[in-house]
Parts: structure tokens; sequence; C-alpha cells
């Protein structure tokens, strides 16, 4: 894709590349241009229009055009003329990766640009649990990451590749659209196919892949049954295949999954989900008590022999007991991940208990662990006591 010209004007003079410059430096995860209006970004999950230092008088149409006639080609422009939307990888000269979504509002353009930060995929800095960093080590089997748009699924999942990319040698290959985060072959052969341009659907490309050797498929999104058959088959046959759905929670990505097929194909699904699928991970952003950015509360299903027997049998709905008591296990809900987060500083009990499923058990959950906690203290404290005691006995003259 040819970089934007530079000698395009915007008002306050700068250029695209600038007002993505400026995303970057302030933090923000999207920048949002609209026609007759000024830039807005998106920082730590708020809306914040942009500083003097960035320009604030509205945006033009006529630059709006320029910049999507620039920054498209051909086929893309016909795409947005037929559809009124359109999805575009997009890097800066520097080297910055965007997903931009074109769209028409009112007859006229506006941009949306989610910054995908390359520099984040470490589990330690996203403060993802290590249990994510377990699946990345899987051979063969399905693994979703689910959650609402703007959940931070794709960086999870780039995440996880950028560990297979720099522990084993095997061959990865992604199909998105568009190409989000791309990855610089170390110890991995790694392929990017992006929808429209390399390929036509998502099922055709997975497809394809098996006869493309790939150890590891990266499906940017099951949007459909032809595409969730085949990832499935995919896993069967020995590929790890990660992927995701727009679910809220865990339990509810398998009843989609299952859902998804015919009546008539149902019980064969539920059997082939529950031998293939090996991990739901649910997420969501929220804001750190610090103030320093988001972390994500993860919910994790661990698909173990009790969970695929649920799965199969159809009794989806015990999934959640079953993931309540298997913490010990590596399972977790999301209630049971956000006090964990309260009982380690990250996150305030204020904020937790906004983004809670069940109030009442977020607060049983808080109080146990306070409970802990203090006994911990106590516990801790005995012990210095009694070391004192010895010590002092020690020291006494006989």
């Amino acid at each position: 894709m040819a970089p934007l010209s530079a000698q395009a004007p915007v008002p306050g003079g700068e250029d695209l590349n600038a007002l993505l410059g400026a995303a970057v430096a302030l933090g923000a995860s999207d920048l949002h241009l609209t026609v007759g209006s000024p830039p807005v970004f998106r920082i730590q999950g708020e809306l914040a229009p942009a500083p003097p230092e960035v320009g604030t008088t509205p945006i033009g149409g006529d630059w709006m055009e320029r910049i999507a006639a620039d920054i498209t080609s051909e086929r893309q422009r016909d795409v947005l003329i037929r559809t009124g939307h359109l999805d575009l990888g997009y890097s800066t000269p520097n080297g910055e990766r965007f997903r931009l979504n074109l769209y028409k509002e009112l007859g006229r353009l506006a941009l949306a640009a989610r910054h995908l930060d390359q520099r984040l995929l470490s589990f330690e800095r996203l403060g993802l649990p290590k249990q994510l960093a377990d699946l990345a080590k899987l051979q063969s089997g399905l693994v979703l990451v689910t959650g609402a748009t703007g959940s931070g699924k794709s960086t999870t999942l780039a995440t996880m590749l950028d560990m297979i990319n720099g522990s084993r040698a095997a061959h990865i290959l992604t199909v998105e659209d568009p190409v989000e985060f791309v990855h610089q072959p170390r110890r991995c052969v790694v392929h990017h196919r992006e929808l429209g341009a390399d390929v036509v659907s998502f099922a055709a490309a997975v497809q394809a892949s098996l006869r493309e050797d790939p150890d590891v498929i990266m499906i940017g999104e099951m949007r459909d049954l032809d595409t969730m058959r085949a990832a499935i088959t995919a896993a069967e046959t020995g590929h790890l295949v990660f992927s995701t759905l727009h679910t809220a929670e865990a339990v509810r990505c398998v009843e989609r999954l299952v859902g998804s097929f015919p009546g008539g194909e149902q019980d064969v699904a539920r059997h082939r989900i529950g031998m293939a699928l090996k991990a739901v991970i649910a997420q969501r952003l929220v804001r750190r008590a610090n103030g320093s950015g988001r972390v994500a509360v993860v919910e994790i299903l661990l698909v173990n022999p009790a969970a695929a027997n649920l799965i199969e049998q159809g009794k989806t709905r015990q999934l959640f007991s079953l993931m309540e008591s298997s913490l010990g296990a590596g399972m977790c809900t999301l209630d049971q991940s956000l006090a964990d987060l309260v009982r380690r500083g990250v996150l305030t009990r204020s904020e937790a208990m906004s983004q809670c499923k069940d109030l009442r058990t977020l607060e049983r959950l808080l109080d146990r662990a306070a409970r802990l906690a203090q006994e911990a203290e106590e516990a801790a404290a005995k012990q210095a006591a009694a070391k004192r005691g010895v010590l002092d006995r020690r020291r006494r003259p006989y």
C-alpha cells in the first residue's frame, strides 16, 4: 500500500501520518476523523478532543476524500463505493501499524483508526495470566478468544503467536480482514493472507491452508458456518488453530459455536467441538487503579475431559459451575478474575463492581480475599514475634 503523500494538507498543518503519530504519542487506542469536527482520540477507553498542539480545526470533506484516494487501491475504492465501508491495514513511515475503517455517514466519509501496538506483545506487559502462555505451547486443537469490539482480542492472539514465533520452529499462517499485526519471522516461517487481496473468504483460505503445510493457523474471525467447519476440521487434523468470536462470556461462546450448526448436525457438532476445542478466553479491558491505562480481565474455560463431556452431552450451562470450581486447574470466571486484580491492587473495588457479572458473588470473593490477607498478615506477625523471642533468649547470659 502506497504511503500517504506528505503534501496532503489537513487543518492545523498536519497530515494523516502526523495525526496517527499524535495518537501514538498520546497513548490513544483509537483516532476518529469526522467531516466538520476536529480529530477525536480514545485514551484509556474515554473519548477526548484533540489537544491544541495537534489541531482543533474541523476536518474538511475534500481532505477526507483525498485521504481515502491516497491510502486505498482501486479494488478497495470499489468496495467502499459498493458497500459504504472498508477495513484496511495501514503502516506509517515510522513503522506504526493501524487498522483503518473508512465508512460513509450522511453521505460523507469518516475514518476510525485503531493502533496495533507491536510493543505490547508481552504477557507480562499486558498483565495476561500465565495460562495463556501455556496455550501457546499446544501442538493442536482450537483456541477461541472472545469479547466485544475493542476488548483486546487481536492483541491477545498476536501475543500468543509472537511467543510461538520466538520459541519453536513452525509455519504460522494467518487469515485476516485486514492483516493487523505483521509478525517478522524469527524461529517460524510466517505468512499473512488478507481477505479480498489474497483470498476470497475465511473458509476458502482455511481449507486451502491444509495443503500449505501450516502448524499454526490464525483466523481473524469465525463469521460463518463454513469457516467454523473449516476451523474445526483443521484442529482435528493436527493443527493449532486460533480464532475469535464476538460473545461476552466463555460459555456463551461455546453455545454460539454449537448453535451455529443446523439442528440435524448439532449432535455431531457437539462431539467434534468437545474433541477439538482446547480453551475459550473471554476478556474485556478495564481501567487500572493507578490510571496508567487498562488491563485485560480474563475469563478462562479450559476444555478438560469434564468440560468436553458437558459439551458433548449438551450441558453447556454446567460449564460455568465447572469453571468456578476449577480455579486450581487454571480456569476462572470473570468475577474471580476481577477479585484477583483487586486483591493485587491492579483494580479498584468500585471499578470491579461496575464490571462484574454478579455483585453478590464478587463481594463474597473480595471479602474472602480480604479475610485471607488479614489472616496471612497476622500469621506473619506471630512468626516474626516468635523469631524475635528466640533471638532474645539466645542473647541472654547464662
